[in-house]
C-alpha cells in the first residue's frame, strides 16, 4: 500500500512526530486531571484510547492526507485531552508540508475551538494561562512548520538549479564538439579536396591524350579512379564528423570481408604484384564488423607495400578458422632502411585501435628473411563479433 510505501529516514521522522504527540498529550491530560475540581473526574483509559487512536492517525496518514488529518484532530480534541497532542503534531505537519495560506486557518480554527474548550470547563485565571499556552504552542508549531517548509524548497530550488546548470554545461560541451568537428571538416575539405580534384583533372588529361602510350593512359586512369575514390572517401569521413547534424545523408555501405578479392584486383591494375590466398569455408559466420576491419587491415597492407616497397611481390592471406587470420607479407628492397615518409606509421597505429576493438592482436615487423610481415588475428566469438572490446595486443619488430 502507498500509506506504508516510506523511506527510512519518512518513517524515522514519522515514529518521532507520533512519539512527541503521544507524550505531549500525556503532559496534558496529566496536568487536567491534577487541576480538575473538586468532585470532577475524568475517564483516564478512554481518554488515552482516543488518544492512541489519533496517534495512529497521525502516523499513517500525516504525509498523505494532512489537511484532512488536521480537520479530524480539531474534533477529536473535544473528545479527548490527550488528543491535543496529536493535534497540535497535526498542525506542525499541516504548516510543514502545505502553504501557509491553508495551514494558518485551520491552526487558527483549531486554536479558537481549543480556548472555547477552556473557557466553558476553566475557571478564569486557568481560562486565561491555557490560552496563552496554547497560543505561544501554536505559534511556534507553526512558525517552525512554514521554516522547516522552507528551507526544503530552497534545497530542492538549488538542486533543480545545479542539474539545469549541469544540463547547460553539458550542451555547450555538445555545441561546442559540434562545432570542432564542422571545423574539422572544412578544414579537412579545404585541405584536400582542391589538391585531390586537381590530381583528377590531370590524372584525366593524360589518359585522354592520343599520343601517350596505352600503359600511361591505363596507369593515368587508375590514378583518376584511385583520386575520385578517394574523394568519395572523403566525403564519407566529413560526413561521420557531420553525423550529428540533422538532415545528413546516410552513410555509404562499408566493405565486408567479400570486397577483399575487388581491392586486391585494383591494386593488380595499378601494376602490383600480388597472390591472394583465400582459406574461408564459411564466409556467411564472418561479422560485418569484423569483414570490415578485416578489408582495412588489407587495404592498409596493400597502400604500405606500395609506399615502402614499389614492385615487390606482395603476398596477401586470409583464413577463417577459430579466428580471422589476416597476413601482408612483401619483400624489402635491398640496403639500408629509407627515410620514413611523412606520415609513416600512422596507418598501423590506427590498425591497433581497430584490431583492440574487437579484442584481437596485431604483429607487424621486419623477418629475418627481409621481408615486412603485417598479421592480424580478428576472434570471431559471439562476444567478440557483438563488440565486447577486448584489449588488443600490438608487437612490433618480429626477429
Amino acid at each position: 500500500m502507498d500509506l506504508f510505501r516510506r523511506s527510512r529516514r519518512e518513517w524515522l521522522g514519522d515514529l518521532g512526530a507520533t512519539g512527541a504527540a503521544l507524550l505531549l498529550g500525556w503532559v496534558l491530560l496529566q496536568g487536567t486531571v491534577e487541576d480538575l475540581p473538586a468532585g470532577e473526574t475524568i475517564s483516564i483509559p478512554r481518554d488515552m484510547m482516543i488518544g492512541g487512536i489519533t496517534c495512529v492517525l497521525l502516523l499513517l496518514f500525516r504525509r498523505r492526507y494532512p489537511v484532512g488529518l488536521a480537520v479530524v484532530m480539531i474534533f477529536a480534541q473535544w473528545a479527548a485531552t490527550s488528543a491535543l497532542g496529536t493535534a497540535a503534531i497535526a498542525m506542525y505537519s499541516l504548516a510543514m508540508l502545505r502553504p501557509w495560506r491553508i495551514a494558518v486557518p485551520v491552526a487558527g480554527a483549531s486554536l479558537a475551538l481549543i480556548i472555547a474548550l477552556f473557557w466553558v470547563l476553566s475557571a478564569e485565571p486557568d481560562f486565561r494561562e491555557g490560552t496563552v499556552v496554547f497560543a505561544l504552542l501554536y505559534a511556534v508549531l507553526i512558525t517552525t512548520g512554514m521554516l522547516v517548509r522552507s528551507q526544503r524548497q530552497l534545497i530542492a530550488s538549488l538542486r533543480e538549479r545545479a542539474r539545469a546548470a549541469e544540463t547547460e554545461q553539458r550542451l555547450r560541451v555538445e555545441e561546442a564538439r559540434l562545432l570542432e568537428r564542422e571545423r574539422i571538416a572544412r578544414e579537412m575539405h579545404d585541405v584536400l579536396a582542391h589538391r585531390i580534384s586537381l590530381l583528377t583533372v590531370h590524372a584525366g588529361a593524360l589518359e585522354f591524350r592520343p599520343d601517350a602510350p596505352a600503359d600511361q593512359r591505363e596507369a593515368a586512369g587508375i590514378i583518376r579512379q584511385s583520386a575520385y575514390e578517394a574523394m568519395e572517401d572523403l566525403r564519407e569521413v566529413i560526413g561521420v564528423l557531420r553525423a550529428d547534424a540533422p538532415g545528413t545523408d546516410p552513410e555509404r555501405p562499408q566493405p565486408t570481408l567479400a570486397d577483399v578479392p575487388a581491392l586486391v584486383r585494383e591494386s593488380r591494375r595499378a601494376g602490383g604484384r600480388i597472390t591472394l590466398e583465400e582459406d574461408v569455408p564459411d564466409p556467411g559466420r564472418i561479422p560485418a564488423r569484423v569483414g570490415r576491419h578485416a578489408y582495412r587491415i588489407v587495404q592498409e597492407g596493400l597502400t604500405n607495400a606500395r609506399k615502402h616497397a614499389p614492385g615487390a611481390d606482395v603476398r596477401v592471406a586470409v583464413r577463417a578458422g577459430d579466428d580471422l587470420d589476416i597476413e601482408i607479407v612483401n619483400r624489402l628492397p635491398p640496403g639500408p632502411p629509407a627515410a620514413p615518409l611523412p606520415g609513416s606509421g600512422s596507418g598501423l597505429v590506427g590498425l591497433a585501435e581497430r584490431v583492440a576493438l574487437v579484442g584481437g592482436t596485431l604483429e607487424h615487423g621486419r623477418t629475418a628473411g627481409g621481408r615486412f610481415r603485417l598479421r592480424a588475428r580478428l576472434p570471431l566469438g559471439a562476444a567478440h563479433a557483438a563488440g565486447s572490446g577486448g584489449k588488443g595486443e600490438v608487437h612490433g619488430e618480429l626477429l
